[in-house]
């Protein structure tokens, strides 16, 4: 980092292959919620590999990897959807985002969404969404630091 630039010198972004599933697994379960939630185990899950050729299948659905001198620091799935309110417009909903633990408050988080908020208005998008659990404040004060607005109110329905 560079006179108070957040953003590491050394950081690239690429799209996530199959290859990269067991590290972005990893970085899924290590947290409090997450720990409950994903199956780091070797070899993966086959359910895995599954959802990831289905998201690679879909037009629009990449995880995006931040990387530091070629190790991934960060992942979140972007995904592009084509919607018919607010007169037609496409939004960039971004979900499954993580920071190694190593790499927390040094830049990748911030820097990650940006790359990925450029990558929606290439698309473009005219907004960005996201949910977050209310279980993690620290994540909404981020995403509130980075222009996020709790406009709405989220609801989900396990089946």
């Amino acid at each position: 980092m560079t006179n108070g630039d957040p953003t590491p010198d050394n950081i690239t972004f690429r799209t996530a292959t199959r290859d990269d599933l067991p590290v972005i697994v990893r970085m899924l379960a290590d947290d409090g919620l997450g720990k409950g939630r994903e199956q780091a185990v070797e070899p993966l899950p086959r359910a895995y590999s599954e959802a990831f050729d289905r998201m690679a299948a879909q037009p629009g659905n990449i995880y995006l990897l931040a990387e530091i001198d070629g190790e991934v620091a960060g992942c979140l799935q972007l995904t592009i959807i084509h919607g018919l309110s607010r007169t037609g417009m496409s939004r960039a909903q971004i979900e499954g985002v993580r920071v190694a633990a190593v790499q927390r408050g040094q830049g990748v988080g911030e820097s990650l969404f940006r790359e990925a908020i450029d990558r929606a208005r290439h698309e473009g998008c005219g907004l960005v969404q996201l949910t977050t659990d209310k279980a993690r404040p620290d994540a909404l004060r981020f995403y509130e630091k980075l222009g996020f607005i709790a406009s709405h109110e989220g609801m989900k329905l396990n089946l």
